[in-house]
């Protein structure tokens, strides 16, 4: 997808996660060169006030001061969560050795379990740069509904620690100044992330 409909100045596409449509909206030139998007009916993104590892409460502005890989997961995710934060630390290494630097940045959805300090070590896992965020449920779905992301926490959640959440897995790519440029979904590599992140960024 790093060279999605090259030459069309508009350009709608569907992708599907979790089990959820995401119309998605291609526009402008960055379309041809690097694959800038956004979701149809509203820009991705916005102001969102979380809680860190340090147990601080943080805002979109205090953590984006860089350009950063932003991903909603939970630290319980048996598979995807962990297989995505690592491809997203891997890219992230791909750009620090061609001297850029982007900050990788886990957003917890399953809030219950995922403490200040869990989020931190499991953010400290991957990368000594990324950052885990969390929140009371109504920080978190604000920063979700934000992103327009999906995730659902099972009624079970109250009765079985060891409940599954249903989330949607895409990765922003989200710059300080102009907010989300770019996503990224599942099936696209580290270098697939580095290289359209460069080109965001005129490397």
């Amino acid at each position: 997808m790093s060279r999605l409909y090259a030459g069309i100045a508009i350009a709608a596409v569907v992708a599907v996660v979790g089990g959820t449509a995401a119309y998605v909206m291609l526009k402008g030139d960055q379309v041809a060169q690097c694959g800038g998007a956004q979701v149809a009916g509203g820009d991705i993104g916005g102001p969102f006030e979380l809680v860190n590892s340090a147990g601080q409460t943080v805002t979109d502005e205090d953590v984006i001061t860089e350009p950063a890989l932003v991903y909603f997961g939970y630290t319980f995710c048996p598979d995807v969560c962990p297989l995505d934060s690592a491809r997203n630390a891997e890219a992230v290494v791909l750009l620090e050795d061609s001297g850029i630097d982007v900050k990788p940045v886990f957003i917890t959805v399953d809030p219950q379990r995922d403490t200040p300090e869990v989020v931190g070590d499991f953010a400290a896992n991957f990368s000594d740069k990324m950052v885990g965020l969390t929140g009371s449920p109504e920080q978190v779905k604000a920063a979700s509904q934000a992103y327009k992301t999906y995730y659902k926490v099972p009624a079970s959640s109250a009765d079985d620690e060891y409940y599954l959440v249903d989330h949607s897995t895409f990765t922003y790519l989200v710059l300080p100044d102009e907010g989300v440029v770019d996503f990224f979904r599942r099936d696209e590599g580290p270098e697939i992330i580095a290289e359209r992140t460069a080109c965001h960024l005129g490397a």
